[in-house]
């Protein structure tokens, strides 16, 4: 299981950068930063299998296969900001993280204004045959 791995991946990174943290800090954030990526990398390429299930759904329910995507980079966003912030916050910089956070959400605010012009239009439609 994909789990498993993920967790060994996430214990043995923990551990290597707590053992180098008294010796040698600069490595062990090194280490922590290694560790995140590989982590991410392998999270993506679990991702990037199912991704034509999402085009199933688009086909499916009409939805424009635009709109998935600008959806899926929305998530993507927030699931990055949201990783890179806590690696953040590990390393004492709690004022930085949370203006990523913010950004990252101003960031998606932006993206999701097709969405909302494609929800509006189709509420105008209904009220028009009404």
């Amino acid at each position: 299981m994909a789990v498993f791995q993920l967790i060994g991946i996430a214990f043995v990174t923990a551990v290597a950068a707590i053992l180098l943290k008294s010796t040698k800090p600069e490595l062990s954030f090194a280490v922590t930063i290694a560790g995140s990526i590989i982590l991410l990398l392998f999270a993506f390429e679990l991702f990037g299998n199912s991704l034509s299930i999402f085009e199933e759904i688009a086909s499916a329910t009409g939805i424009r296969t635009s709109l998935i995507k600008i959806l899926l980079k929305m998530l993507g966003i927030g699931y990055l900001v949201e990783f890179t912030a806590g690696i953040l916050k590990d390393f004492g910089q709690n004022s930085l993280a949370d203006k990523l956070v913010f950004c990252g959400k101003v960031v998606i605010l932006v993206l999701a204004i097709p969405i909302l012009e494609s929800v509006l239009g189709f509420i105008r439609d209904l009220l028009e045959l009404l």
